[in-house]
């Protein structure tokens, strides 16, 4: 199955395990809640989502790579302690609390989370010496003597032998007590997610016409040559920094990434190609509304990639102002509710907005501390707070006395953003409206326009701004288009492009 899906079954799991009967007692005992063991290629995924599945689920988590431990860390030191036994003292072999055990209980008591997830990645490449424990682990929740506790669920992770020597197979006993779930790569699926955490426009538009390299495994003569979903994300968040610093990211620093020469190469000279793209249609002035007659008869007869190339950007230039868009929704959301908190809790002028600013101060505390924040969360709780803080420190400037002034100022001020707010949407519609009238003028209802529209149903980002936005062309092409027929011949088309 694909990442996607392994990622559903694993919360299903979860909710399952966790479900409680009148007594307050799980419906499945532990002894029969069966680990997760997530079996797969490396680098497409598995450890990355566990950390959304805890998050969205509102559990802990905590996470070991079990190749970096050792059989003492992992079950506990001995030490001898004395035992009575029919009225006799005699010393006794004990151990003390496994690491990762302890780490459970630390987690617990820093979060107040009493349930959650122990994640251990690599889980068959473990050391002959710690081999044993790895099993009574699977077998038995348990690390030396010291249990799982309650609540807590057990997914592992392992690559397949064909990727890593030092993998070791479980016996038939201790893979007849875990849920297995084998996951392959798919494009289709981690677009999807690399659209939401806006990956690289570039990454995109090449993967799309040859996704053939999204990922690549090979042996040869010289060693292992890959092309991984972990590469590419991390490839696109380098080439954002370089970026940044007007840095110019060439095949060289490409195959540090992706280690696989022949798709290194090919996407360095994609890499220029789309630089000079940018450059020559000139998409700032064309998302203004300035179309030159030139560049539209330049893009109607170029090549298929080119063409696709330029749909492309002008998706990704329309997808990050709307990201824009609805992460200031999302951060003005987040100042609504503390001004309605402050409302519903009365407000005294002398105090400010001080009686607000604490509490959420705890609560994005909190959140953070048990993990349960994205980075972008983490991001908008700061921008919340910062905005607060000058409110209160304006208002303190101000001198107004009464309550009713007091929070009548506040609220025009968050009027202001919400206007603000209201003027970005309109300008983001624009854009849509003039990348819509250039597809139109150069390609037509052709297969560019299809691949616009598609793109558009399937990005996160553009979905929520179609759902306030209303745009006559984009309902319109939605129903006059055979999407799935001609789906299938932009695919044909895409396979042919990469055989060349």
């Amino acid at each position: 199955m694909n990442i996607k899906r392994a990622k559903n079954e694993i919360k299903d799991t979860i909710e399952a395990y966790l479900l409680k009967d009148e007594f307050g007692d799980y419906v499945i005992p532990q002894i029969r809640q069966r680990p997760v063991l997530l079996l797969g290629a490396p680098g497409i995924g598995k450890t990355q989502i566990m950390e959304q599945v805890a998050r969205e689920c509102g559990i802990g988590l905590v996470s070991y790579t079990i190749t970096h431990h050792t059989r003492q860390s992992a079950i506990g030191l001995p030490f001898i302690s004395r035992q009575e036994f029919d009225g006799q003292e005699i010393p006794v072999t004990e151990y003390t609390m496994s690491e990762i055990v302890a780490s459970i209980y630390k987690k617990m008591k820093t979060t107040g989370l009493r349930e959650g997830i122990l994640f251990i990645d690599e889980i068959n490449c473990v050391s002959e010496t710690l081999a044993p424990a790895m099993l009574q682990f699977l077998q038995c929740k348990t690390f030396g003597s010291h249990e799982i506790p309650q609540g807590w669920i057990i997914v592992a992770a392992g690559n397949p032998p064909e990727y890593n020597k030092s993998v070791r197979e479980f016996d038939v006993v201790t893979m007849d007590r875990v849920k297995k779930i084998e996951v392959e790569p798919d494009y289709a699926v981690w677009k999807e997610y690399a659209q939401k955490e806006q990956v690289h426009s570039a990454v995109i538009s090449y993967l799309d016409t040859r996704p053939g390299s999204f990922y690549k495994m090979e042996t040869t003569v010289d060693g292992r040559k890959f092309a991984t979903p972990r590469g590419w994300e991390d490839l696109s968040t380098m080439l954002k920094v370089y970026e940044t610093l007007g840095k110019e990211m060439d095949r060289e620093v490409v195959i540090q990434y992706i280690q696989h020469e022949r798709i290194a190469r090919d996407f360095a000279n994609y890499l220029e190609l789309y630089r000079k793209y940018q450059m020559d249609y000139q998409l700032d002035a064309v998302l203004a509304g300035h179309i030159d007659e030139v560049l539209l008869k330049k893009a109607a007869h170029a090549p298929f990639d080119e063409r696709l190339s330029v749909v492309n950007l002008l998706l990704a230039r329309c997808r990050n102002c709307f990201a824009t868009q609805i992460r200031q929704e999302e951060a003005n959301l987040l100042l609504f509710e503390q001004l309605k908190r402050l409302k519903e809790t009365g407000f005294h002028a002398n105090n400010g907005l001080a009686d607000q600013i604490e509490p959420f101060a705890q609560e994005y505390e909190q959140k953070k501390t048990a993990g349960l924040l994205s980075r972008e969360e983490d991001r908008r709780y700061r921008q919340a707070a910062e905005k607060l803080e000058a409110w209160n420190h304006n208002l303190q400037a101000s001198g107004l006395q009464e309550p009713e002034d007091a929070f009548d100022w506040i609220k025009e001020q968050f009027d202001r953003e919400q206007d603000a707010l209201d003027e970005s949407f309109e300008k983001a519609g624009a854009m849509l409206e003039h990348a819509f009238d250039f597809i139109e003028a150069a390609f037509g209802s052709g297969q560019e326009t299809v691949i616009f529209v598609t793109n558009l149903n399937t990005d996160y980002y553009c979905i929520r701004f179609l759902q306030q936005y209303d745009c006559e062309r984009y309902y319109r092409y939605n129903k006059e288009l055979l999407f799935e027929e001609r789906s299938r011949s932009i695919e044909t088309r895409l396979k042919e492009l990469e055989l060349k």
